[in-house]
This record gives C-alpha cells, sequence and structure tokens, in this order.
C-alpha cells in the first residue's frame, strides 16, 4: 500500500548528502556507533553499515533517517544539501 511505501532521498555521483552527514556527526564528535545507537532507540531501521554506506554515498537515505538525523542534530534542513566547497 501507498502508506508502507518508503522515499529515498537520491545521492548521485558527488553525494552531498553523506558528505554532510558525516561532517555533522564528526562536529558533534559522535561515532559511527554512537550516532546509530541513537536512531535505533528513537525507532529509525538503521546500521553502521548502513549509515557508513549513505556516508559514502553508496546508499540512499530514507526521508525518516534524514528527518531523524535533523532532528538529533539540531540542525537546519538546508545543511544536508549544501555542497562542500560552500562550507568554511
Amino acid at each position: 500500500s501507498i502508506m508502507n511505501k518508503i522515499e529515498r532521498i537520491k545521492q548521485s555521483a558527488h553525494p552531498i548528502i553523506g558528505f554532510n552527514i558525516r561532517r555533522l556527526r564528526e562536529q558533534k564528535r559522535l561515532r559511527n556507533t554512537d550516532m546509530v545507537a541513537k536512531l535505533q532507540l528513537e525507532g529509525i531501521p538503521i546500521s553502521t553499515s548502513t549509515l557508513s554506506k549513505i556516508e559514502q554515498g553508496a546508499y540512499n537515505p530514507t526521508t525518516a533517517q534524514l528527518i531523524a538525523l535533523h532532528k538529533n542534530w539540531d540542525a537546519i534542513t538546508e545543511t544536508f544539501f549544501i555542497p562542500a566547497e560552500f562550507i568554511h
């Protein structure tokens, strides 16, 4: 059914979203395993392998994963979509 459909955010050959997720995680001094544990406690199905693949651009994050990350980091949504060359 349409209610069970999982929306994914497609990353291109230049994974801006994955780059920014990793950058934000490292800024917060969180290990991959710490971030995954926080998301899993919120009911977001994700593994350390999946988060790593998202950060590398090899896997497209779900909208639920992005929303949960946004909430955890108290970041503005646009932060995920800023190209690396515009980050100081």
